[in-house]
């Protein structure tokens, strides 16, 4: 077995090398094809492997008489074959009877060797390990697990309750325990260096690292079976508290980077921004004052703002946005605003446009269907510093976009980017030592324990208070059975001087599939509802036409608006008061939040129909009931948080974060106040750990930030 070093590191101390990054190449049983076949459960290194951690247990520790088992027990019997036979009927199959006195018990076997039905000769003593079902004539297992035992000797039974592992082709659950037996070799010899300080594990009662991994790969047998797999063990706990506690470090060392760097000082002498104030035809609500203020004592530092803006549907976040980039440009700054869909992109440009213009504030809007000189044009007035602020998708972080002097970079819907985006954006107004500010926006509320696991790089605002005049959105499910019965009503409610959406989903992530969904939706309703003005609008239309027939149906022109998805955000319609959404099982609790949230508005009384397909899973069932007892989307976000984990709620999937291999929010949600107090403790005594500790959970991840 590989020596285990000791190296010397800052602060004086001797940390051990971890043996644990040897390959897996060195147990024995591993060679090449083994190897490929570990790399596919992302098994590399010895080290990997004692992470690769079970995903629950089995009690193999106790022998259960043949004659106490009853059908759905899991269990572990022994007994003495008294007869194996091969049946031919529909499938070829082998029956061995055993019994052990008390009562016997049928083996069936669908797929065997010869071999096996020679191993299983009358006498033979065997002990198993399956789910006992109702048999034709007996009770029976199919296919367990099995061992042939001595005669005479008594077996040794298992003192540990038995791991049962994520699999793959070739790497079965016997080849990953003899794999586990030689790595746990390696960590009681110190494979694997423990980062947290005793003091820490002390304070907040945590097992060593050793410890932990040893008793989740073999539990005691007196090991609470339910705790485990609530996943409460205290050996458990404290691997989810390291990893959550690499993840937090990590965004609080990518915020010291950024900081490191000074940013423009944003102050001017707020003539530009009372002008917008006194023009805006209401005021500005309590939350969203407060917020302003907040996010104005941060430009005028020298040090980057790193803020996030999270506010509910309508509850007026743009606002903010218009008067952050105002005073940017008041201290001779340019500001960026970059939203996710082209769509939203037009919005914001023609309202914020409206709002800024008439102040001699100059706004372009980029994106990726500008071509040819149209484009040019564009790029040249942000170069030249003529174009003070640039709305536009992530076209506006590629190559050939310059800006002359980027003094603020504002995200909307951050979740809908991955940090690399961001970042890339962000990079555009990097002269010299200096950064932009930052000011990231988004209307899906994030659960607090999410928020200070995801955004510690980040200071967070919440506008928590709609404007006046706001109505509650009534929500109802209803099966597409009765759609014949929603048009009318439709209908009805039309020629009262109401506005509708009517919203198209699609399983399938398509723009080309959501608008032949939506553009035969709504030649039907148009052929059903003659007396309507129906328009329609999707992602595979030009700019122009969806701006027309958002504008006609802001107008009052249209009167029922069908739309694909797109319209999710940034649609502000107070006249629209009813919404139908197709096939809401498709969508995600957020999503379904943010439509609905473009009716309630105006002043009239507002409803959502959710009209599902066929028979609801219970997942589509739970989600569907909480859009229908709550509007609150803190309280939405929630429940997102506890049906589809972290990972979709932030659409992080395709970013690498959040993909945690051991933690799971909220299950661990208890951990996060004690984590930000590690990461504070170690930060400030044992800085030299943090490095190590971060790659050992987040590995390359960490890099984005250049930390």
């Amino acid at each position: 077995m590989a020596e285990i070093h000791s190296v010397g590191v800052g602060g004086g101390e001797a940390i051990i090398e971890e043996a644990g990054q040897l390959p897996v190449t060195a147990l024995k049983g591993v060679g090449s094809r083994m190897q490929q076949r570990l790399a596919r459960l992302e098994i590399v290194t010895v080290r990997d492997l004692l992470f690769h951690l079970p995903v629950r247990y089995q009690d193999r520790t106790r022998q259960v008489p043949l004659g106490e088992l009853h059908p759905g027990m899991v269990v572990s019997v022994e007994g003495e074959v008294q007869h194996t036979e091969v049946k031919f009927g529909r499938r070829r199959m082998l029956l061995s009877s055993i019994s052990d006195g008390s009562g016997t018990l049928t083996l069936r076997f669908f797929h065997f060797a010869a071999a096996l039905k020679s191993s299983l000769a009358r006498g033979v003593r065997i002990r198993c390990f399956g789910e006992v079902r109702e048999g034709v004539n007996a009770l029976e297992m199919i296919h367990p697990e099995y061992q042939l035992l001595a005669q005479r000797d008594p077996a040794e039974v298992p003192h540990y309750l038995t791991p049962v592992y994520r699999v793959t082709e070739g790497v079965y659950q016997p080849v990953l325990r003899a794999l586990m037996a030689q790595a746990l070799e390696y960590l009681r010899r110190g494979a694997v260096a423990e980062w947290l300080p005793e003091e820490l594990l002390g304070r907040f009662g945590l097992p060593s690292l050793e410890q932990a991994l040893a008793l989740v790969h073999r539990p005691p047998a007196d090991t609470p079976l339910e705790q485990l797999e609530l996943w409460h063990h205290p050996a458990q706990l404290r691997l989810s508290f390291e990893e959550l506690l690499a993840h937090h470090l990590s965004l609080r060392m990518l915020r010291r980077t950024m900081q490191r760097c000074g940013a423009p000082l944003l102050k001017g002498r707020g003539q530009l921004t009372a002008s917008f104030l006194e023009g805006l035809p209401f005021s500005l609500t309590a939350a969203q004052q407060r917020v302003w203020e907040e996010v104005r004592r941060d430009l005028e530092k020298d040090l980057p703002m790193l803020r996030l803006v999270q506010g509910d549907v309508g509850s007026g976040k743009t606002v903010v946005a218009a008067l952050a980039a105002l005073q940017a440009v008041e201290a001779g700054f340019q500001a960026a605003l970059m939203v996710p869909t082209e769509l939203l992109a037009e919005q914001h440009y023609r309202n914020i446009g409206s709002w800024l213009e008439p102040l001699g504030v100059e706004v372009v809007w980029l994106s990726g269907q500008l071509k040819g000189a149209e484009k040019k044009g564009v790029c040249e007035s942000i170069s030249a510093g003529r174009a003070r602020l640039a709305v536009g998708t992530h076209a506006l972080f590629q190559e050939g976009v310059v800006f002359r002097e980027l003094g603020l970079v504002i995200i909307d819907e951050q979740h809908r980017f991955g940090v690399h985006q961001r970042l890339a954006l962000y990079e555009k107004g990097r002269v010299g030592g200096t950064r932009p500010h930052q000011l990231i926006m988004t209307a899906t509320p994030i659960p607090r324990t999410l928020a200070m696991t995801a955004y510690a790089d980040l200071d967070v605002s919440v506008i928590d208070q709609l404007p006046p005049g706001r109505t509650p959105v009534t929500t109802v499910a209803l099966p597409d059975s009765r759609r014949d019965e929603v048009i009318r009503r439709i209908g009805d409610a039309c020629r009262d001087g109401r506005q509708a959406y009517w919203v198209c989903t699609l399983v399938e992530e398509s723009e080309r599939l959501a608008a032949q969904a939506a553009e035969k939706t709504a030649a039907l309703l148009a052929e059903t509802l003659p007396q309507l003005s129906i328009g329609l609008v999707h992602g595979r239309m030009k700019s122009l036409e969806r701006a027309a027939t958002m504008e006609a149906f802001k107008s009052g022109d249209i009167d029922l608006l069908v739309a694909t998805t797109v319209i999710e955000v940034g649609v502000d319609v107070p006249n629209a008061s009813l919404m139908i959404i197709e096939n809401p099982e498709r969508l995600g609790l957020a999503q379904l939040h943010q439509l609905r949230g473009r009716v309630g508005r105006g002043s009239r009384e507002s409803s959502c129909v959710l009209m599902y397909h066929g028979v609801l899973s219970e997942a589509a069932r739970q989600r569907l009931a909480v859009l229908r007892e709550s509007s609150d989307g803190f309280v939405v976000a929630q429940r997102d948080l506890e049906l589809r984990g972290p990972g979709e709620v932030l659409g992080t999937r395709q970013t690498g974060m959040l993909q945690f291999r051991v933690a799971a929010l909220p299950r661990d949600q208890g951990l996060l106040s004690d984590v930000a107090e590690a990461a504070a403790f170690l930060l400030d005594r044992y800085p030299h750990r943090v490095a190590p500790l971060m790659e050992r959970w987040v590995g390359e991840r960490s890099q984005y930030g250049g930390v």
